[in-house]
């Protein structure tokens, strides 16, 4: 493919699309499933409101770290760019490297693959061709932001928007067709038998709850592309939070209401008696639609944002002067202004995923040194120049590296074996990173934290 020189792209995302963004990730396939493991757990609907609430504390601490940062750096690739600037290009080389190579990608297959039991419930279809929907959906989502920010964005936000007013109508119905009881959430306290020991039913829910939220510091990916970032990076972080939160508690409140915490069983099951109660035999179709809805959101999302990582680390390590393979991935298409070469690649090795069938190991061994990262981009304030100078600092970053933490040790201690291979896969970049720079990239000056617009 021909490519530019043009170092950046396009400020065209208004604060919808900002928005959306930071939604779209988090509202996805686990409201459907998340909130019948946690209550089945908690065993208390009083438990399960108090895990999502101090959940989404933590969340709103990190979204306020993360408008910082995003406002600072107004540049396309955000936790690269934050931690390239805060700790120095080999910390956020094995970032970029993780985000761009392992994790997305296997996040964007197993959404591909875990939408398809719900397609097929809406549109029957043969089993070869339900072998290869997955593929299907990735090339036509890399095919939309391949071909321009502006088109994909215009998809991603309509798709991501209307998850709202769906929703809330899904609530609404609950309640006002009367299927929603508070006999099935009274007593609020009192847990249920068959939940599990309380510190394993709060450990095992919190985890739920901060992946359930994952996803909502995506918009600092595209910060590059936002109109007046100042004002619209900070109203899409917070606001795009406290929607999510809203929605989560509204609907996992539904869920509880309608079906009582004694009939849960599996997730699925759970999903189908929800479905069934509240529409009939129509109950199954119309899940299905709101679940294609919010994954088919939240997979445009991955496809718009990640792209703009491996645009950031391509500039950063070769420089868009520089020919090549590496040096193509620092450049926008011509035409388009895309970071194309980025979205094949994500692509394609979304694609490779899919084939290997590999992507739930993927996804296991590579949570725990995402939520390090996570912590680590947060920690980047305190190295910023000039301070940070807000009515929430520093209790909002050590609010959230703390809440991290403590989420971290959690994962260790469930399952040290994946979090340590998870570990040792990101390390991996780091001879990754020798044989493609010659440890030229270490030679240029790692730019400061600055409150400048580039």
């Amino acid at each position: 493919m021909a490519a530019s020189s043009a170092p950046s792209t396009k400020r065209q995302l208004g604060v919808l699309a900002a928005t959306a963004v930071v939604t779209g990730e988090a509202i996805s396939l686990g409201i459907f499933l998340t909130p019948a493991g946690m209550a089945k757990s908690l065993g208390s609907p009083a438990l399960l409101v108090a895990v999502w609430c101090g959940m989404a504390l933590i969340t709103l601490a990190g979204a306020l770290c993360f408008t910082e940062l995003a406002v600072r750096n107004p540049q396309d690739g955000g936790e690269y760019v934050y931690l390239r600037r805060g700790f120095g290009r080999q910390v956020a080389f094995l970032y970029g490297w993780m985000a761009a190579v392992v994790m997305y990608p296997g996040v964007a297959a197993a959404l591909s693959v875990g939408i398809v039991p719900y397609l097929r419930a809406l549109v029957p279809m043969p089993e070869r061709v339900a072998g290869a929907m997955p593929a299907v959906i990735l090339l036509a989502l890399g095919a939309l932001n391949y071909f321009g920010t502006r088109l994909s964005s215009g998809v991603m936000s309509t798709l991501n928007w209307l998850k709202v007013p769906v929703l809330a109508a899904l609530v609404g119905w609950a309640f006002l067709s009367g299927h929603a009881t508070m006999a099935n959430v009274l007593p609020l306290a009192a847990r249920r038998a068959g939940s599990d020991p309380l510190v394993d039913g709060i450990a095992g829910a919190t985890i739920s709850a901060f992946f359930c939220f994952g996803g909502w510091w995506e918009a600092g990916k595209i910060a590059g592309e936002v109109k007046n970032p100042s004002r619209n990076l900070a109203v899409a972080f917070s606001g795009g939070v406290l929607i999510v939160t809203a929605i989560y508690l509204l609907l996992s409140f539904a869920f509880v209401a309608v079906v009582p915490m004694q009939q849960i069983g599996s997730n699925a099951a759970f999903v189908a008696l929800f479905g069934e109660a509240l529409f009939g035999a129509a109950g199954g179709r119309v899940l299905a639609l709101c679940v294609v809805l919010c994954v088919m959101g939240g997979l445009m999302v991955l496809t718009m944002a990640v792209p703009r990582v491996t645009l950031a680390l391509a500039q950063s390590e070769f420089g868009d002067t520089r020919g090549g393979v590496f040096g193509a991935f620092a450049r926008l298409h011509p035409r388009f202004g895309t970071p194309a070469n980025g979205v094949l690649l994500q692509t394609g090795i979304g694609l490779a995923v899919v084939t290997l069938g590999a992507f739930d190991k993927i996804l296991a061994y590579i949570i725990f040194p995402s939520v390090v990262f996570l912590a680590l981009t947060a920690a980047t304030l305190f190295r910023s120049n000039p301070p940070v100078q807000r009515w929430w600092y520093p209790v909002a970053p050590v609010v959230f590296i703390a809440g991290s933490g403590v989420l971290g040790l959690m994962l260790l201690m469930h399952n040290p074996t994946a979090a340590l291979l998870g570990a040792g896969i990101v390390l991996c970049g780091l001879p990754v990173r020798w044989v493609l720079t010659r440890g030229d990239a270490d030679n240029r000056p790692v730019k400061a934290l600055t409150s400048e617009v580039d």
